[in-house]
């Protein structure tokens, strides 16, 4: 049985892959801002199979907030042993263009938040000598587009420190594992128009959750991605800078 701390427990994501974790019949912790549908999903996982579901609402730009939470799941698990971090927002890029205090704003969310999280579990766990944490990334860190480079600056930070950190925790027996989506139908992109490379929430929470249990190093989900990703890393700046994307 693993116990799991799952951080944006409300994302549709997020919830796809508790799913699968109760199938399993592991415990889990949810952790997000809306306290009546943390509870609600909680119900649900038990009746899924969880050995316990339980949450706490918190808001996790508050970094001040991070320790005790930590603790919290840690103590009303008995244990922890895998960390999901599935929270962040979608930046609105011609917004961040006008307001250096949005863009710090989405900074702040989608990177230095993450990597506060990732810092206090990194301690934990390599004090106990085993864990996963897994964090969701995007492809839109993968290279600065001019539709989402905010976005898509904070998704690229956090997975060079994801990187860094797997690098760090290899040899004391911690797996990080760098989740990497692509397009997903979620209610955060629900006015996007949806076409083939659109994927599903629970078809990634399923890869997702096979991915924490081997400890794979980089998802990218669906794994069509990663040929995708390497050809637009490969197109030369000079054509780069042109192109519309």
């Amino acid at each position: 049985m693993r116990r799991i701390l799952i951080l944006g427990g409300t994302s549709a994501i997020a919830e796809a892959t508790a799913r699968e974790f109760a199938k399993r019949g592991d415990a889990l912790f949810l952790v997000g801002r809306s306290a009546a549908r943390l509870a609600a999903i909680a119900d649900d996982l038990k009746v899924r199979g969880a050995s316990n579901a339980q949450s706490a609402s918190a808001d996790l730009r508050d970094v001040d907030t991070h320790e005790g939470l930590i603790r919290q799941a840690t103590e009303s698990l008995g244990g922890l042993d895998t960390v999901l971090i599935a929270y962040g927002t979608l930046s609105d890029q011609a917004a961040c263009e006008q307001s250096v205090e949005l863009m710090v704003q989405e900074l702040q969310t989608n990177a230095i938040s993450v990597m506060s999280l990732c810092t206090l579990l990194a301690n934990q766990f390599e004090v106990q000598g085993r864990g996963v944490i897994g964090v969701i990334s995007s492809v839109a860190g993968d290279r600065g587009r001019k539709s989402n480079y905010v976005y898509g600056s904070a998704k690229a930070a956090v997975s060079a420190f994801t990187s860094g950190l797997r690098q760090r925790l290899y040899r004391k027996g911690v797996a990080v594992v760098t989740i990497k989506p692509g397009f997903v139908d979620t209610p955060m992109t629900a006015a996007f128009k949806k076409g083939a490379l659109w994927a599903s929430s629970d078809a990634v929470g399923r890869q997702i959750a096979k991915a924490l249990i081997r400890g794979t190093p980089v998802l990218y989900t669906p794994g069509f991605w990663r040929l995708i990703m390497f050809i637009i890393r490969s197109i030369p700046e000079f054509v780069f800078r042109r192109l519309a994307l």
